[in-house]
């Protein structure tokens, strides 16, 4: 209905002629099920798409790009982030990884699909690139965002982020070789000093 009301109709035959419909408010129950449909394919603490949803997407953007559109593939870790925990607690970890998703939300565009991967990894798939660099201007953007301070019980709190990317089809038409070869071109960001952006060696 148009103020949101489900309703479930049914009808069946009454003895002697005639026929019965009665109408059955469903409106919870439908969004019970959409709920749970919500938690099965996001985290449950940033709200952000979980590992399942991120495959689905990257799965539909790779077959996007088998077709002629280019895209990237993100992917992000905190620099510096287990001394918040140590120094503030797991809870405050919490709250900051809240923080950098609202943050990651806040500067996403249509064209990009942020998830987490889990513990203090995300993922970003970027579609719809047009030119060269349009993924090292989103890598930039990304380190730049997530480099400013982080308020956490009272004080501020700079972690930064590190960053491997993978493109497709360039470096592969495969979801699990695309995370695979960003993962990979993360560790080199971390391995040589962090806070920086390094792309797959195999382009």
């Amino acid at each position: 209905r148009p103020d949101g009301t489900v309703l479930e109709v049914r009808g069946a035959p009454v003895d002697g002629g005639g026929f019965i419909t009665t109408y059955v408010d469903v409106t919870a129950e439908c969004q019970s099920q959409e709920l749970i449909a919500h938690m099965a394919m996001h985290d449950s603490l940033t709200g952000l798409p979980n590992r399942a949803l991120l495959m689905d997407r990257l799965r539909g953007a790779v077959a996007s790009a088998k077709r002629g559109q280019p895209m990237a593939l993100h992917y992000l870790d905190l620099d510096n982030f287990k001394p918040v925990n140590d120094n503030y607690g797991h809870a405050a970890g919490d709250k900051l990884l809240q923080q950098v998703a609202d943050r990651l939300r806040a500067g996403s565009r249509e064209t990009e699909t942020i998830a987490r991967r889990g513990g203090d990894e995300f993922v970003v798939i970027q579609t719809g690139i047009s030119k060269g660099d349009d993924a090292t201007i989103l890598a930039q953007r990304l380190i730049d965002d997530l480099g400013m301070p982080f308020p956490i019980e009272g004080t501020r709190v700079k972690i930064g982020v590190s960053v491997g990317i993978a493109m497709a089809p360039l470096n592969s038409s495969s979801p699990d070789e695309l995370l695979r070869l960003a993962d990979h071109a993360l560790y080199r960001s971390k391995s040589q000093g962090r806070h920086q952006f390094c792309f797959s060696a195999t382009d």
